[in-house]
């Protein structure tokens, strides 16, 4: 199964944030419109995403809740035909809840890194270190310990869990 070290933190300042990580960067960034239906599941967490002008995934992932930099073990499936298998798996599992984000994508060396407006939630960073089957968890958070440093983010502003998960808080 595919591994990244992520972290994920709320952001104040969103121009700021694309300047330093344009800054960093040579490569353009993607812009890609997303949403992401999360089903109900006994074991880590199953979403259906669906993306404008791109492809489609099921995506399986398990990543503990804490602050800061944390594996994530991940399986991802591209899909043809979204709206069918989003039905089939609403009857099996139900559908826990719905995110749509505009999500700017950066490459920083190995690192994926999304500046995501959520809707209903506000601006967030989210670095992705995607790790060869030869890196350790460890070298992967030294390299998302040093990019939190260098984009000046906050201890106090990262997030331990998932955007549905802020949502389902915010709901209740």
């Amino acid at each position: 199964m595919p591994r990244n070290v992520e972290v994920k933190t709320k952001l104040d300042d969103v121009n700021a944030t694309h300047q330093r990580v344009k800054s960093m960067t040579n490569e353009p960034p993607i812009v890609l419109k997303q949403c992401d239906y999360f089903f109900n599941s006994i074991k880590g967490r199953l979403k259906l995403r669906v993306q404008e002008d791109a492809p489609c995934y099921l995506i399986y992932y398990e990543r503990p809740n804490v602050a800061g930099p944390k594996l994530s073990d991940y399986s991802t499936t591209t899909v043809t035909n979204p709206d069918e298998l989003k039905e089939t798996l609403d009857k099996a599992l139900g559908i826990r809840g719905k995110v749509q984000k505009k999500r700017t994508l950066y490459m920083i060396g190995q690192t994926r890194v999304h500046i995501d407006e959520v809707h209903g939630l506000g601006d967030y960073l989210e670095l992705e270190v995607v790790l060869r089957d030869d890196e350790t968890v460890e070298y992967g958070e030294r390299i998302a310990q040093n990019l939190i440093e260098q984009l000046n983010i906050p201890k106090y502003v990262q997030i331990e869990c998932a955007y549905m998960d802020l949502l389902d808080k915010n709901n209740n």
